[in-house]
């Protein structure tokens, strides 16, 4: 059995083979452990699932390990976001959330999320903790469990679905308090004015109907595809990138819409396409939005940033005297920093953000909702804004590449990297070396790259941040040759 450990976003594993009921229940063991430790096993435990295979299956055996365990399992109602299961957390005051879900990643995985009870994702303190109770239980160590069997009915909110995919004997579904939030956070009136046409496109995955219902209640004109569950995928990843949503692009043209929408496998991840055609990259969007909460909302406040997103937020907080926060890459640290500094917006460039007001996890509903509100308060396409910002505080062109190796090379790359202190590159002096997650260099024109690799693939992603294209093209170069990646 492969060693079942917490990446940037919870454990993750292949159904049958890693991904089993006994490891599901171990994990869920080590879970409950965590939070009878902390006196909390009182207040319950929320569990959400998406669309894959079992999925059904895999969220009653946690429920059944936390009632062994003495823990009360608030079940969701049928396949749940990971926001809205996050927001469930406030709804029930619960003590967490278990998220079954292995988000953008192939079909053949499914992936196991703990939330406390801030409704965020676990910070490594945390997942530490569960680790560690993971091998105790895998010793046969009791790890200080219970072991309690609840009485009957202890967890009566155990869900079964009809035929026609109707909860029964369930007095909890998310659905409409999370709706009621998301409208008080998102201006839905003004939405609805503007006349917008949107197409939607789920992915197969949990967020389906949470956007199709919000922007219909608020009269947006809709087309919506790829809205039923399909544990597959449709054959393709349920990421949505410039690279999947091809046929979003064609109906958004197509069908004359200011918006394209997507989610990804449990909709906490966004993808966006403008009036165009055209994707917008979460490294545009996220200017985009941090301009219209200044602008348009007259909020302040710093935002937060992963080391590997665009460094236009940061001009943009210089312009309007606020602190910009540099994290690791990973939601989690965005989260703190969010519940710490009080920032308006936190985000990263693998398509995770939320709001001051909103819970401190990524959200693609949300994201999608802002999108459909920038539209319509700016009366113009998200590229027009975008223009409007590029004029005003510069152009900035980011792309990251994925370079693949052997292992043993892997090894002699690192060993280069350990030695590397270039003093310029693409003909500028390098001014600033931050070892904050990887080795970032920041140029003295603000320019910008990222070498990160892998924690467990032979695997290096290169991210570069440049003024125009040609310094984007010679810096990916330079740093090819300099550590001999191909």
């Amino acid at each position: 059995m492969n060693k079942i450990s917490f990446g940037t976003d919870g454990w993750r594993g292949i159904i049958a083979r890693d991904f089993t009921f006994d490891n599901v229940r171990l994990v869920t063991g080590a879970v409950a452990a965590y939070i009878n430790s902390k006196g909390l096993g009182e207040r319950g435990l929320v569990v959400g699932r998406d669309n894959r295979f079992l999925a059904e299956e895999f969220a009653e055996t946690v429920a059944e390990e936390l009632n062994r365990q003495g823990i009360s399992a608030f079940m969701c109602c049928g396949a749940t976001p990971t926001p809205v299961t996050a927001y469930a957390i406030q709804l029930k005051k619960a003590a967490g959330a278990i998220m079954l879900t292995a988000s953008h990643n192939p079909p053949v995985y499914n992936g196991f999320k703990f939330i406390p009870e801030y409704a965020g994702p676990a910070l490594p303190h945390i997942t530490k903790e569960i680790e560690e109770n993971i091998r105790r239980l895998q010793k046969g160590d009791p790890c200080d469990m219970r072991g309690l069997i609840p009485p009957e009915g202890r967890y009566g909110l155990l869900v079964e679905e009809t035929d026609a995919g109707a909860c029964e004997r369930s007095d909890f579904h998310p659905f409409e308090p999370y709706v009621k939030h998301i409208s008080e956070v998102v201006d839905l009136e003004m939405i609805g004015k503007a006349a917008l046409k949107v197409v939607i496109d789920p992915m197969y995955g949990a967020g389906i109907g949470y956007l199709e219902h919000i922007l219909g209640q608020a009269g947006v004109q809709l087309e919506v595809f790829h809205n039923t569950r399909d544990p597959l995928f449709g054959g393709t990843l349920p990421e949505p990138s410039g690279k999947t949503l091809e046929e979003l692009k064609n109906r958004v043209k197509a069908g004359g819409a200011h918006l394209g929408l997507a989610l990804d496998g449990d909709a906490d991840r966004f993808g966006i396409i403008d009036s165009n055609g055209e994707y917008i990259t979460p490294n545009q969007f996220l200017p985009l939005l941090y301009y219209h909460l200044n602008t348009a909302r007259g909020w302040r406040g710093p935002v937060a940033r992963t080391v590997a997103t665009t460094h236009l937020l940061d001009r943009m907080a210089v312009r309007y005297g606020q602190k910009v926060y540099e994290s690791p890459v990973g939601f989690k640290y965005i989260g703190q920093n969010m519940l710490e500094k009080n920032c308006v917006l936190g985000g990263e460039e693998s398509g995770g953000l939320s709001i001051r007001g909103h819970i401190p996890e990524k959200d693609g509903i949300l994201a999608g909702l802002l999108a459909a509100e920038m539209v319509a308060r700016h009366g113009k396409s998200l590229s027009g804004i975008l223009e409007d910002i590029y004029r005003e505080f510069g152009w900035l062109y980011s792309e990251r590449l994925d370079l693949h190796t052997t292992p043993e090379q892997k090894q002699e790359i690192l060993d280069r990297l350990n030695l590397w202190e270039p003093r310029e590159l693409a003909g500028q002096e390098v001014a600033r070396k931050i070892t904050l997650d990887g080795i970032k260099l920041v140029l003295a024109d603000g320019a910008w790259v990222l070498i990160r690799p892998s924690g467990t693939e032979p695997l290096f992603r290169i991210y570069v941040e440049a003024n125009h294209m040609e310094q984007k093209s010679q810096l990916q170069q330079e740093v090819r040759e300099l550590l001999k990646i191909q």
